[in-house]
């Protein structure tokens, strides 16, 4: 943190207002530009005050005013945040980090532990040998290495033989594998508020920049680019989180400039948390025969009558099925990541999770509901929450059954090696009956 800045505490969801704030000009750009209120809205108000209202993205904005730190509420704070992203990413290496001892100290927060867990891949990576590849270079040399490049030597160098155009491949470390290091560790070293991180994020990219150029890779298409195999498998960890810190700084490549996107660190937490819930549920119910499918598309749901041409398609979070055909078992389930535990599922929510239900939700059996899942994040002694529609007879047509996640607890088990058990009860909670009318899938039935 720098000497003499405020910093500012605000939770996922939360308003605030802050007295005796004298923007700079750099400031009012970020504050004023209206892209930013996509991930944190920033207003200026009258007598130096500014409102912050923060939404589901967490992380920092590094103002010369003061520092804005979005704290996340609803899943076990920034530890928890990293323990997801690791998840979703099917790795240890925050399962054996020894991280709640540093949390408190020297005003850590999330991108100073990015940056951390960064310099620690990194370290690995030195430790283990950086890698080196063999590179194309086109060069005029005075005798020939490689091949002739006859039409470039007729070009440029027509009539002469004391320059010859040759095409030979040399091995390197200046290569994407470590472009990609060395330009996560450039931007730790100037963005670390943690003294001790940012030192250590200097040392190391001082190391990768004897090894190559940082200045050369565009992470935007890193992730793109990159291949795994046996000979770079140890570089994944390094680059995951270095494509985190690379890719949560700009906003829509609107800071174009170097020193902008460094101010602004904000991750989208309803993003991480349904790509958390879809590899949960993957893994809980895949052995028991359910099939898991994450943004199912269905077209001609909605459709003009009067032209056949469908209005627009409909994709639920995730698409339970068990069978194939008419006689399968379908439950659409859709991916809050709101405040739900202690309050009232929204109208639109409501209306879409019972299109959902309606239009995709299946069971052969007779005298069954469509319904569809909700899961959203909340203490694990919350009950399930079902809300019904029925006619204007009392005849029940569709059921909505919200469930809460216990993320800090999932992510405990996960850490203390009881990941089957966490799975195990994520299941029963997604597939035990939620009323009279709700039932497990027709195969689970049977084989219990």
């Amino acid at each position: 943190m720098i000497p003499g800045r405020r910093v500012i505490e605000v939770r996922e969801y939360e308003t605030r207002v802050v007295d005796a704030v004298s923007l700079s000009d750099r400031d009012r750009c970020i504050v004023e530009n209206p892209h930013l209120d996509s991930r944190l809205q920033l207003r200026a108000l009258d007598q130096d005050r500014l409102e912050i209202r923060a939404d589901c993205h967490v992380g920092v904005v590094a103002l010369d005013a003061l520092e804005i730190r979005v704290v996340p509420k609803l899943v076990g704070g920034d530890l928890g945040v990293l323990r997801m992203v690791e998840y979703v990413a099917d790795s240890t290496a925050v399962r054996r980090f020894d991280i709640p001892r540093t949390l408190d100290t020297g005003g850590t927060h999330l991108r100073d532990l990015v940056c951390l867990l960064l310099a620690r891949e990194c370290e690995s990576v030195l430790t283990a040998g950086p890698r080196s590849d063999y590179r194309a270079r086109n060069e005029a040399l005075p005798v020939l290495r490689g091949r002739l490049l006859l039409d470039r030597q007729l070009l440029h160098r027509y009539g002469r033989l004391d320059q010859l155009e040759c095409r030979y491949d040399e091995r390197s470390t200046d290569i994407l594998d470590n472009r990609l290091c060395a330009a996560a560790l450039e931007l730790a070293a100037r963005t670390a508020t943690a003294p001790g991180i940012r030192s250590r994020a200097r040392r190391l990219a001082a190391d990768f920049r004897t090894l190559c150029d940082p200045g050369r890779v565009d992470h935007r298409q890193a992730a793109a680019e990159l291949h795994y195999g046996r000979h770079n498998e140890y570089y994944r960890p390094a680059h995951r989180w270095a494509l985190l810190l690379l890719n949560s700084g700009g906003i829509r490549d609107l800071f174009s400039s170097g020193p902008a996107d460094e101010r602004v660190f904000l991750l989208d937490m309803n993003r991480l948390f349904e790509d958390f819930v879809t590899c949960l549920t993957g893994r809980a119910l895949a052995p028991l025969g359910v099939t898991v499918r994450a943004q199912s598309r269905h077209r001609g749901i909605l459709v003009h009558e009067d032209t056949a041409i469908t209005h627009s398609e409909v994709r639920p979070d995730l698409m339970l099925t068990v069978g194939h055909g008419p006689t399968a078992w379908r439950r659409p389930l859709d991916v809050k990541y709101k405040l739900y535990a202690d309050r009232k599922l929204s109208a639109p929510d409501l209306y879409q999770a019972f299109l959902y239900s309606h239009a995709l939700s299946a069971d052969p059996r007779p005298g069954t509901a469509a319904e569809c899942l909700l899961v959203y994040p909340g203490q694990r002694e919350t009950l399930p929450r079902t809300v019904a529609v029925r006619t204007a007879a009392g005849r029940l047509t569709s059921r909505i059954t919200a469930h809460a996640l216990d993320v800090p607890g999932v992510l405990e088990a996960l850490v203390t090696n009881r990941e089957a058990i966490a799975l195990r009860q994520l299941a029963d909670q997604l597939l035990a009956p939620s009323g009279p009318l709700s039932q497990s899938p027709p195969a689970l039935s049977t084989r219990s």
